[in-house]
């Protein structure tokens, strides 16, 4: 068996386990959950079991005896999840690993000596996402809801993820000066197969970079100085948005607007004093003042991640806002909102955009057939949400390779997507429209 077998199938065993905690969320972190799962502690009070009912995949083939209880073919979805999952992440790092696909397109034909620390870490940062992204999306399509039991988790392990190893984040190749500066974004350089250093067109040195909150440019001296404020206000901003977004924010407004506010701002005060949230907020501001202080090359990733979680969620959140004002109803769920801000930590803001502005392709189809054959559009839009980020994780290089010198236009993009979400509120609204004289269907239902 060739070493490269050998480390498929135990990435594939590894997948099938992987799949097994996934199935293990899905059952138990959901709003009804359902003791499904052969690792549910109270399960086993209430049905007989045996140690081979854990085994990943198999053991869903002797969990059938359960039909009388959980239904028929309860336990396919499950089966398939684990065997799939296991598939997906042998295939996964033949290609990250193996084929260097996220980085050898970006090369143009150049080849290195492949950096096996640096593409083993972006490896495991994306099984980690893939992990929680599946169990969100399929208590998503099953309830239609996304618990922060997931993306919460999920937040925290993407910033301290991004702040111990931020060469796992997306990878970028950029031609830097043969001796960068020590406040450079941390990295690796690239050398040439058959040995030397990989020089590019303009004399500069190819290196490895994650992409950072500045990428495509390169990451700026100041930032990661510690006497200059400016990015720690910006991270802890961003971290408190992340935040104020846990919080619970109903709007009462049928007493007049100072008692709305009033009672928004008490239910902000009481949620904030509650020790999950509190601890979350001092623990997690300490730690990112720790790191503007006192590490510099962490505080490129933590800073980069903490970017992407706002800019991600922002982006949601605005579309969420807008569309609810146009159709006059819920156009999106807030999880959808803490979905993309957790997705954000791991893949950055770049990512994040290009896989929102994919999901409503695939999210358009199912919408109009679900609509044409059930007069339903309401849809999960977490499931679709993650499929892009997965796309945009998988073909990364010649996304990246398109998208890169409009990322270098600064602050023209920001601009240019406000005016899309612009003309997004008027196309929805267009749309609220059509469907009530076509269908004399009504925006408040």
């Amino acid at each position: 068996m060739s070493p490269l077998v050998a480390r498929l199938i135990a990435v594939f065993l590894v997948g099938a386990c992987l799949g097994s905690l996934v199935n293990w969320a899905i059952y138990t972190l959901a709003w009804f959950p359902r003791p499904i799962s052969p690792w549910l502690a109270r399960r086993a009070k209430r049905l007989p079991s045996s140690a081979w009912d854990r085994v990943p995949v198999l053991g869903w083939l002797a969990l059938r005896r359960e039909w009388p209880v959980h239904g028929a073919r309860f336990w396919i979805r499950p089966m398939l999840l684990e065997l799939s999952l296991g598939c997906a992440l042998a295939a996964l790092y033949w290609w990250e690993v193996e084929r260097m696909g996220l980085v050898a397109g970006q090369l143009h034909g150049v080849l290195i000596v492949r950096p096996t620390t640096a593409l083993h870490l972006q490896f495991a940062s994306h099984v980690i996402l893939l992990v929680f992204m599946l169990a969100a999306s399929f208590i998503d399509i099953d309830e239609k809801i996304i618990p922060d039991e997931i993306t919460v988790p999920g937040t925290l392990l993407g910033l301290a993820l991004a702040a111990m190893c931020p060469i796992s984040m997306l990878p970028q190749v950029a031609e830097r000066p043969l001796v960068p500066a020590a406040a450079s974004a941390p990295g690796v350089n690239l050398e040439l197969a058959n040995g030397g250093a990989a020089v590019g067109p303009k004399g500069g040195h190819f290196r490895l970079e994650p992409v950072t909150a500045a990428a495509p440019n390169e990451w700026p001296p100041g930032w990661g100085m510690p006497r200059v404020g400016t990015s720690l206000a910006v991270g802890v901003v961003c971290y408190w948005l992340w935040c104020f977004a846990l919080m619970p924010r109903i709007w009462r407004g049928r007493r007049g607007l100072l008692f709305a506010c009033w009672l928004i701002a008490a239910r902000l005060r009481r949620e904030l004093l509650r020790p999950p949230l509190l601890l979350i907020l001092v623990l997690g501001t300490l730690a990112i003042v720790g790191a503007w202080a006192f590490a510099p090359q962490m505080w490129c990733g933590l800073l980069s991640s903490l970017v992407g979680l706002a800019a991600s969620g922002g982006l949601v959140w605005a579309v969420r806002l807008i569309g609810s004002a146009a159709l006059r109803r819920e156009a999106m769920g807030f999880g959808d909102v803490t979905l993309m801000m957790m997705i954000g930590t791991f893949l950055g803001w770049q990512a994040c955009l290009i896989a929102f502005f994919l999901a409503p392709f695939a999210g358009l189809l199912v919408g109009i057939a679900q609509f044409v054959l059930r007069r339903d559009d309401v849809i999960p839009y977490g499931p679709f949400l993650c499929l892009g980020a997965a796309a945009v994780t998988v073909r990364w290089a010649p996304l990246w390779g398109w998208a890169r010198p409009i990322f270098a236009l600064g602050w023209l993009v920001p601009t240019v997507l406000a005016i899309c979400l612009v003309l997004l509120g008027v196309l929805l609204a267009l749309w609220a429209f059509a469907k009530r004289a076509l269908f004399g269907a009504s925006t408040a239902q």
